[in-house]
């Protein structure tokens, strides 16, 4: 049986694609580091990493075997949380990513009536709209709008039939009009979003099985999903943007859906986590608690 410590360094060094980030991670030297990593494949009788003077990465059997030492990790990990929280309710560290708008104005105060319910919980929320990397980022698990497209993580559903909704100050309206079908924002101010790099030049909405695809211009551009909403309050332009990001504004008049009877891209918000087989109990719980506040809000 392998120790412990040789797997946690495979695992770091996976991860960092460096053996001395390893080291410095679990606090070893790199000699230690470089022992533990050879007695593992000398027990597997197998190379894990294929090194270089430059470089190390995984060989086909180190991706494989990767995958279930990370559960295995995963599962001890959470047996001791649960030996060290019976009697105490839930315990241990949540480490939250989150999208920057979304995260700031909504999330936010989810995660302190949830710190209320669950006082013995400790907190880390990272707002960036970058989705962030769960296995090399101090991160456990990330809110991501959208259909999961990285098949190592699982997806955890919360608002599964979410969308996007294109939306405008009533200030900007009474100056420009109000666009009465999507293929109309030709003619108007879009106020446009870029995620790692990616601008968002074309709108997608439908109505029953129609479909239209616009493509949008306009001088406002960001990589930050809240600066678009406040230039959409300020009366810049036209946003697109997740509704669970505006539905307070709408709901106080601030911001105008519009686009009766269109509906724009789907947007399902997931809990990604990096274990397959072992999800700890707390996350489990604010997944349920997630789900259920998503269900208030968009309920109306």
């Amino acid at each position: 049986m392998s120790s412990i410590l040789d797997l946690e360094v495979f695992v770091r060094t996976a991860d960092t694609g460096s053996l001395s980030a390893a080291a410095r991670g679990l606090g070893l030297t790199p000699a230690a580091a470089s022992i533990a990593l050879k007695r593992l494949e000398t027990r597997l009788g197998i190379r894990l990493l294929a090194r270089s003077t430059r470089s190390m990465r995984l060989t086909e059997e180190g991706r494989r075997y990767l995958d279930s030492v990370r559960v295995a990790l995963a599962a001890l990990s959470e047996g001791e949380q649960a030996l060290k929280q019976q009697g105490q309710g839930l315990t241990g560290l949540l480490q939250v990513a989150a999208p920057s708008d979304f995260g700031r104005n909504v999330v936010r105060g989810w995660l302190d009536e949830f710190k209320g319910l669950h006082p013995n919980i400790r907190l880390q929320l990272m707002l960036n709209d970058s989705n962030a990397d769960l296995f090399r980022d101090t991160v456990d698990i990330a809110l991501r709008f959208g259909v999961p497209q990285d098949s190592t993580l699982v997806a955890l559903p919360i608002a599964p039939d979410h969308y996007r909704v294109a939306c405008a100050s009533p200030d900007y309206l009474a100056r420009h009009g109000t666009p009465v079908v999507p293929h109309d924002l030709s003619r108007h101010s879009a106020l446009r979003y870029m995620r790692q790099g990616q601008v968002s030049k074309t709108w997608r909405f439908s109505q029953g099985t129609q479909q239209q695809d616009v493509e949008v211009s306009g001088d406002f551009l960001s990589d930050d999903g809240e600066i678009v909403r406040r230039w959409a309050l300020a009366g810049h332009g036209v946003a697109y943007k997740a509704r669970l990001d505006v539905i307070g504004d709408i709901a106080a008049g601030r911001l105008v859906p519009l686009f009766d009877g269109w509906q724009g891209e789907p947007a399902p918000l997931n809990l990604m986590c990096p274990h397959r087989l072992q999800v700890p109990e707390r996350v489990k719980v604010l997944h349920r608690f997630l789900q259920e506040r998503c269900r208030a809000l968009l309920s109306p």
